[in-house]
């Protein structure tokens, strides 16, 4: 505990899954943390357990929504960037719509994102960004999920673009890059499925360990990341996959 004690963190895609357990972790450690999402009822059930939780109603592909509300920080040490989709579907399935919106919550928010965080970092001595990427596209394809892998493979080379650029300004930048993760979201898509047992089965298979992973378990990586333990480490891409790349 404490590992996180006197730093600012805002994390995007807060109101679920590995962003909300992040947040929470992240408040564990000691951290001020604000967290963003478009859901605000997400946020306040969010807020509601952990008072000293700062939220804010943010669609993170604004970019003049992104600007005000850096703009309205004093400092910034970690910047951790959940905030994405899956959109499901080879290549030929993939719609022009399907793609914008991938390209725009998965690329396009961590690019406003770290352009906005980036310079505040630079006035207050450094910090680490933090964004989730995939095992797909650090390791391999996945069927049926054309734009998601393009724009995780984009993610990937995103954050090794920042490692190497803010180095000198001590700003490290790493990816985190999981497999199947039971997320809420993850949940509503295999329930969605016409065999949902299953799907599941499926899965979970797809791990050597046999199952999926939780979101605690990426928080608790996320927060060795944020941490000055990983000081050390930048333009890594971290697989945490339950041994899907063995």
């Amino acid at each position: 505990m404490g590992r996180l004690n006197g730093k600012v963190c805002v994390v995007t895609g807060a109101a679920s899954g590995i962003g909300r357990e992040t947040a929470l972790a992240y408040r564990r450690e000691g951290a001020r943390v604000h967290a963003l999402d478009r859901d605000a009822a997400g946020l306040d059930r969010l807020a509601g357990e952990n008072p000293g939780l700062r939220t804010a109603v943010i669609d993170v592909v604004d970019p003049q929504a992104v600007a005000d509300f850096h703009s309205g920080l004093d400092r910034l040490d970690v910047q951790f960037n959940c905030a994405g989709m899956v959109a499901v579907g080879n290549l030929g399935a993939c719609s022009l719509d399907d793609w914008q919106r991938s390209l725009d919550l998965n690329v396009t928010s961590i690019y406003l994102m770290m352009r906005s965080a980036v310079a505040l970092m630079e006035r207050h001595g450094g910090g680490s960004i933090i964004n989730i990427a995939s095992v797909i596209s650090s390791i391999g394809a996945a069927p049926d999920r054309f734009a998601y892998g393009a724009t995780k493979a984009a993610v990937i080379g995103m954050t090794k673009s920042v490692a190497r650029d803010y180095a000198a300004a001590n700003i490290r930048c790493n990816a985190i890059c999981p497999s199947a993760v039971e997320t809420p979201s993850m949940t509503a898509r295999i329930d969605a499925m016409d065999d949902s047992v299953a799907a599941r089965r499926a899965f979970s298979s797809r791990q050597p360990l046999g199952r999926m992973g939780t979101p605690a378990e990426i928080a608790e990586l996320a927060v060795y990341l944020a941490c000055d333990l990983s000081g050390f480490m930048t333009g890594s891409a971290v697989v945490i996959d339950g041994g899907a790349k063995l």
